[in-house]
């Protein structure tokens, strides 16, 4: 271990050891703040992973829908309808802040769905693979939301570890040492300097009978 050393007062002695003290409660803030966003972090993964097996199915249902619409309607079709559709609802990202790190919020400016063909030319196989692919979009936005906040949270959690572990294996271990220099240096002059005074004494004693 490095030596760091000080000049040995008694000022110095207070002084580092309220910056230890203060180390310390820093490094116990940021082991809090690891040990929350970890758990917050593991939540959404399960969450992702719940999401990406529902966006899983809901593909499978939703081509299954539309091969049914191909084959009861023609393909044409159901791709000139489809082609005619609006594409996606605006949506806006707003944040939210979980132990200091901005989380995204995708909020959706979704109206009720509105069919934008006629029914004559169409069947309930179409109408099907439509609301299909429509609850898709609105479970990638979720996704998408869950995997970014993830990403972020490891990003923060990374950082914290670093500083952690700089107080842990760096600045407090360095407070300890120069605390423990400064303390032998005082003890050991507190004992010079009363052998002295001891040393005094006795000439003293020999001197004045």
């Amino acid at each position: 271990m490095a030596v760091y050393k000080a000049t040995p007062t008694k000022a110095n002695l207070l002084k580092f050891k309220a910056s230890l003290e203060f180390a310390k409660k820093g490094y116990e803030l940021l082991d809090r703040k690891r040990t929350v966003l970890i758990r917050e972090m593991m939540s959404l993964i399960d969450k992702a992973g719940d999401l990406q097996e529902k966006i899983d199915n809901q593909f499978q249902n939703a081509y299954h829908s539309l091969q049914l619409a191909n084959i009861s309607m023609g393909t044409d079709l159901v791709e000139s309808i489809a082609n005619s559709m609006k594409s996606e609802d605006p949506f806006d990202i707003l944040f939210k802040s979980v132990m200091g790190v901005e989380m995204p919020m995708i909020k959706s400016n979704e109206k009720p769905l509105i069919t934008q063909y006629g029914f004559y030319r169409t069947n309930v196989t179409f109408d099907q693979a439509v609301l299909n692919f429509v609850g898709i979009r609105r479970l990638i936005y979720e996704l998408a939301e869950v995997e970014n906040s993830v990403y972020r949270l490891a990003m923060e959690i990374k950082k914290t570890q670093k500083r952690a572990n700089a107080l842990n294996k760096i600045q407090i271990p360095k407070y300890e040492n120069i605390i423990k220099y400064i303390y032998n240096v005082l003890e050991e002059k507190d004992r010079e300097d009363f052998f002295r005074l001891k040393k005094v004494k006795g000439r003293t004693n020999k001197t004045n009978p």
